[in-house]
């Protein structure tokens, strides 16, 4: 069996499920898009290969291997993308989530099922209809759970909209002991550089004390006020817009002192190595054209 054990973004990794880029389909079409990002590549013609992410896909992989964590992929659909394994579930403390995605992404939830089958069954739940919630919103900080949301009255609208309010009390219901705090994410339906997917695509912790963060990504500056307050200004990374379009706060940690970082995030990388982390650095960029880096594509099962 697996015992989960996930309570922070960055204590020392030991399993994982990584998405998996293989027979990932044709170039979906301008209706498929489900993001403002991957929408600009299709129109542009520069929407990535397979070929590109794969490799890049077994370049994460490979830093798995060197630091000798147990690596999960899920099962193969054929002609479908099964990359962004965070939107499909997530573990806080040892309990398993099955995310409430977007309806017809729920075959990714089965091509992981031999994987929840090894988790004890009262340890694996799945949220009433009602609530959406999706990984890459939910970020754990000891006795902190951080939720992105979407407060607006015209939730239903955007389909870039992935955790509704039900999903922030769900959470809040579910870990009574934890602090539950929501985040109020900006939205675009059309400009990628104005919308935050997730909370990771504009806030994430790194090592026992810092963050990456884009203050423009909270519609309310009260939240973006809040981190700065917890981790102290002096402790946070601000990034600009066009590194927020980059995916520079969607990085991974392996360790308190070691993340995995995208080759080209230059400025990200040199501060993390000025504050003595370990940088492992590796073509990602193909994979970011879809509104996704390696948070993204990664499921924590197992930390230390």
């Amino acid at each position: 069996m697996l015992n989960l054990n996930v309570k922070n973004e960055t204590s020392r990794l030991r399993a994982v499920v990584l998405g998996s880029a293989v027979n990932n389909g044709p170039t979906p079409t301008i209706a498929e898009a489900y993001d403002p990002k991957s929408l600009e590549h299709i129109l542009a013609g520069t929407y990535p290969v397979e070929v590109a992410m794969i490799n890049e896909m077994e370049a994460l992989n490979q830093v798995f291997q060197k630091y000798d964590v147990k690596v999960f992929r899920p099962e193969m659909i054929e002609n479908y993308n099964q990359i962004f394994s965070r939107d499909i579930g997530f573990v806080i403390d040892d309990v398993f989530v099955k995310a409430n995605i977007l309806p017809y992404r729920e075959r990714e939830l089965d091509a992981i099922q031999y994987i929840i089958d090894q988790i004890t069954p009262e340890k694996v739940v799945r949220p009433p209809q009602e609530v959406h919630i999706e990984g890459g919103d939910v970020m754990l900080w000891n006795n902190h759970i951080f939720i992105g949301t979407y407060k607006g009255s015209d939730y239903k609208e955007y389909i870039t909209a992935r955790t509704n309010m039900e999903g922030v009390n769900y959470i809040k219901q579910l870990f009574p002991h934890k602090m539950v705090k929501e985040f109020d994410l900006v939205k675009s339906k059309i400009e990628a550089r104005d919308n935050a997917l997730h909370l990771d695509c504009c806030f994430q912790p790194v090592g026992k004390n810092k963050g990456i963060i884009y203050k423009s990504g909270f519609r309310e500056e009260a939240d973006y006020v809040f981190l700065v307050k917890l981790f102290g200004k002096e402790n946070l990374f601000h990034i600009t817009r066009d590194e927020m379009y980059a995916m520079n706060s969607n990085i991974f940690s392996i360790d308190d002192n070691i993340v995995v970082s995208e080759k080209n995030f230059i400025r990200l990388n040199n501060w993390l190595r000025e504050n003595n982390f370990i940088v492992e650095e590796i073509p990602y960029a193909e994979i970011a054209k879809q509104e996704g880096l390696l948070r993204c594509s990664t499921l924590p099962l197992i930390r230390d």
